[in-house]
C-alpha cells in the first residue's frame, strides 16, 4: 500500500503530583514492553488531503462561562484580520479549511440588498434562545473575512442560518420550511464578489433532540435540497461547485439514518460535532493523582491550576473513557455504508468540552492526548476532516484568544498535516491499554 509511514504514538498513563517545581521530568518506573503492528498492505480509510479544519465562532466578548469571559475579540465580526501571526498561522497549513458557524449562527441575519432591516449586532438577553438576540453581518465585514481568507489561502466553510422563517414551540421544535431569501442573497452576493467557498453548511446542532432548538429529519432533508437548488443554480457553469453540509450537530442515529436516506442527492458532506469530554467546569482548586502502576514511565508536572476541574483532566488522561469515544465514528461510518448516499463524513465541529472548554486545561499540553487521539480515531473511521473548536476563541483555540500566539495543540495539528498522508492504515499495540497508536501512509510515499 505504501513504502513509508508515520506513526503516532499516545501515552495516557501521566502522574500529576503536587510539587513546588514548575518544570517538567521523567523518571523511570514500572517497565512494560509492547509491539505496535502496522498493516501497510491495505488502507482501512482515506481522509482528505486537507483532513485538520479550524473553526471561528460567532460569540460576542460578553459570553461568559461559569464567571469567566474566554471569547474577547475572536468573533467573526470582531476578530483582527491585521494581526500577522493568525495570519502566518493560517498560512502554514497552505490551505486550512476554516469552518464559519457555531451556536450563534442560526440567529445571523446578512446584510445583503435584500435585506431591509437595520444591521444590529447581537446583544445579550437572558430570554433570548442562547442568552443573545438576533446579530447581522455586514457585507463589509464579509467582504474583509473573504479578502483575507483569500490571502492566508484557506478553504472556507459557512455555516447558514436554518431557522430563518421557522416557528420555535415550547418544546424547541422549530417548524415550517426554511426561507432561504437571505441565505441566497448572500450566495449570490458571494458568487457575483467571485469569492471562493469550499462548502455551504445548513445549520447548528438542530438534529436530533438538537440544542435549543430541532428540526424533524424530514423537514431538514427538504431544506437541504433547497440549498441544493440554490448552490446549483447559482454556480451553474462552474466546474466545480461548493460543497453541501449539513447538519452540524450530535449525532442521533436513528435521526441521521432518515435524514441521510431523504438526501440521497443533494448532500455531499455529513457533519457531526464532538464535545465528548463533558462541560468546561471549574471546580475548587486542587491536585490530580492519576495511578501510573502499569506505566513505562511517568511524566510529573506541577499542576498548579487555579480553577482547575480534575474530572476534566481524568477523562482525557483515561484510556478507558477515551475509547467511549470512537462510537459517534463508528456510528456515523455505518449510516452512511448502509445508505445509497455518496456523502462523506466529516467532523464539523470539536471542542472536547463544552461551554468553551477550560483554561489551562483545554488549550494546553494535556489536551493533545484528548486531541490527537482524536484525529487518529476519527481518521481510522473514514472521517475526511475534522475540525477543531476554534482557531482562537475559548478556552480550547489553537491560539491563543488574547496574544494570538500558538497553544501546544496548533503545533499537533500543524505536525499532522504535514505529515500524515490520506491512506490511513490498520494499527494496534499490544502491551498496555496505555498507549495508543495509529498510522498512516506518509504524504510523501
Amino acid at each position: 500500500m505504501c513504502m513509508l509511514f508515520k506513526l503516532v504514538l499516545l501515552y495516557l498513563w501521566v502522574h500529576w503530583v503536587n510539587q513546588g517545581s514548575d518544570f517538567v521530568t521523567g523518571r523511570s518506573g514500572n517497565v512494560t514492553s509492547g509491539t505496535v503492528f502496522v498493516n501497510g498492505t491495505a488502507s482501512i480509510g482515506k481522509t482528505d488531503d486537507n483532513f485538520i479544519c479550524a473553526t471561528l465562532d460567532w460569540w460576542a466578548p460578553n459570553k461568559c462561562d461559569y464567571g469567566t469571559c474566554s471569547w474577547e475579540r475572536s468573533s467573526l465580526l470582531n476578530l483582527d484580520l491585521s494581526n500577522p501571526i493568525l495570519l502566518n498561522a493560517i498560512k502554514a497549513f497552505s490551505p486550512l479549511k476554516i469552518r464559519m458557524g457555531g451556536t450563534l449562527q442560526d440567529k445571523v441575519i446578512y446584510e445583503t440588498k435584500d435585506d431591509k432591516s437595520p444591521c444590529a449586532p447581537f446583544v445579550k438577553n437572558s430570554s433570548e434562545m442562547f442568552g443573545f438576540s438576533k446579530g447581522c453581518l455586514p457585507m463589509s465585514r464579509w467582504d474583509q473575512l473573504n479578502v483575507f481568507f483569500k490571502k492566508a489561502g484557506a478553504m472556507v466553510v459557512f455555516g447558514l442560518n436554518a431557522l430563518n422563517g421557522k416557528t420555535i414551540g415550547s418544546d424547541g421544535s422549530a417548524t415550517g420550511a426554511w426561507n432561504s431569501s437571505n441565505a441566497e442573497s448572500l450566495i449570490r452576493y458571494t458568487v457575483n464578489k467571485g469569492y471562493s467557498i469550499h462548502g455551504w453548511e445548513l445549520g447548528n446542532e438542530l438534529c436530533g433532540t438538537g440544542v435549543g432548538a430541532k428540526v424533524a429529519p424530514d423537514q431538514y432533508a427538504s431544506d437541504v435540497k433547497s440549498l441544493e437548488n440554490i448552490v446549483q443554480n447559482i454556480y451553474r457553469g462552474f466546474e466545480v461547485k461548493p460543497l453541501v453540509i449539513a447538519p452540524g450537530g450530535f449525532i442521533d442515529t436513528n435521526w441521521f439514518a432518515q435524514f441521510i436516506q431523504r438526501t440521497p442527492k443533494s448532500l455531499q458532506v455529513v457533519t457531526q460535532h464532538i464535545y465528548n469530554l463533558g462541560p468546561g467546569t471549574r471546580a475548587k482548586s486542587s491536585y490530580l493523582k492519576v495511578p501510573s502502576n502499569k506505566a513505562a514511565f511517568q511524566i510529573t508536572l506541577n499542576v498548579g491550576y487555579v480553577g482547575n476541574d480534575n474530572q476534566l483532566i481524568n477523562n482525557i488522561l483515561d484510556p478507558s473513557y477515551l475509547d467511549g469515544g470512537a462510537q459517534p465514528f463508528r456510528d456515523l461510518e455505518a449510516i452512511l455504508k448502509n445508505s445509497a448516499t455518496p456523502a462523506v463524513a466529516w467532523v464539523g465541529e470539536a471542542g472536547g468540552a463544552y461551554n468553551s472548554g477550560q483554561n489551562l486545561v483545554t488549550n494546553s499540553f494535556v489536551n493533545a492526548f484528548w486531541y490527537l487521539g482524536q484525529l487518529g480515531m476519527a481518521s481510522s473511521y473514514d472521517t475526511k476532516t475534522y475540525c477543531r473548536q476554534t482557531l482562537i476563541g475559548g478556552n480550547y483555540g489553537l491560539l491563543d484568544t488574547a496574544t494570538f500566539v500558538p497553544n501546544p495543540d496548533y503545533y499537533g495539528a500543524l505536525l499532522w498535516h504535514r505529515l500524515m498522508g490520506s491512506n490511513v492504515l490498520s494499527t494496534s499495540f499490544s502491551g498496555t491499554t496505555g498507549v495508543r497508536a495509529y498510522a498512516h501512509c506518509s504524504k510523501q510515499s
